[in-house]
């Protein structure tokens, strides 16, 4: 629970596999970024890049996380690079649709 001189806010990373939601207390003026390397993150999924990585706060990118000081119930997902084309997923997904419905028709 966040005290009277802190805010309460998450931190979020996701692998495919695995999915971490970090909730910590941060005092007022906190930016993202600090929140970031305050979280434990960084320690624990050593491939996040820091000085790379995109961040937003519920699903809206920001553009200065060094800057954006983060407000009481914030939630910082950081944001991992596609690793398949969502064009190509669509693609299979519709080609193993007709597949299915041509062999139900059979």
């Amino acid at each position: 629970m966040a005290s009277a001189e802190t805010i309460r806010v998450e931190v979020v990373y996701a692998r495919p596999n695995v999915q971490r939601l970090i909730a910590l207390d941060v005092v007022p003026g906190t930016t993202m970024m600090q929140a970031v390397e305050q979280s434990g993150v960084l320690a624990e999924f050593p491939e996040i890049n820091l000085a790379k990585i995109p961040m937003g706060i519920f699903s809206k990118q920001e553009v200065s996380p060094a800057t954006r000081v983060l407000e009481p119930g914030d939630r910082v997902e950081l944001y991992r690079p596609l690793e398949v084309d969502p064009k190509e997923t669509r693609k299979r997904r519709a080609e193993r649709a007709k597949l299915n419905r041509q062999k139900a028709a059979t």
